[in-house]
């Protein structure tokens, strides 16, 4: 495989791609007031997403280097895509937090406290304790959550789709 084609291009396009869409998720649940609502659609949404992007990205790689790639080429561009789309979702929560929704944070605790004390049945004194952690860790939480999911998530289906499209010069032969 001595003239590979160029992942750079095609990691950057499919992960702006990914970003994009996942932008778009989160602002249709901005747009119908469900930004505080922990539902499981928007998350399915994400997942299939991140599955399709990383998957086209993958072989429009293949399709571009004579129907060949590597495991670990396929990891590579899969684990770019997620790399650039979650960098473009951190900056997007950033702005959302800081800026059009400045009371995210908050907000965001107060539907927490609820929980804490419906689900969980926690003392007033144990929400105020939590409440005060969560404030202290809050968009590290956010941003380091967004991260570690996405790159897990991306590197699970990059294992996988470089396992099935796997496919060297020596298995040609």
């Amino acid at each position: 495989m001595e003239n590979q084609a160029n992942s750079k291009n095609i990691i950057l396009n499919y992960g702006l791609y990914l970003g994009g869409a996942s932008i778009l998720i989160a602002l249709i649940k901005y747009a119908l007031g469900m930004q505080y609502i922990q539902e499981f659609i928007s998350g399915i949404a994400g997942f299939i997403a991140l599955v399709a992007f990383i998957i086209l990205g993958i072989r429009k790689y293949k399709s571009n280097n004579n129907e060949l790639i590597s495991f670990g080429k396929a990891l590579k561009v899969g684990l770019g895509i997620t790399l650039i789309a979650t960098l473009v979702i951190i900056t997007y929560y950033a702005i959302f937090a800081f800026v059009i929704e400045p009371n995210f944070m908050n907000n965001t605790i107060e539907m927490q406290k609820v929980i804490w004390a419906d689900s969980f049945g926690m003392t007033p004194e144990q929400i105020e304790e939590s409440e005060n952690q969560s404030r202290k860790f809050f968009f590290l939480s956010l941003f380091g959550g967004v991260f570690i999911m996405n790159m897990f998530l991306g590197g699970v289906t990059s294992l996988i789709a470089g396992a099935v499209m796997k496919k060297t010069e020596e298995e040609q032969y």
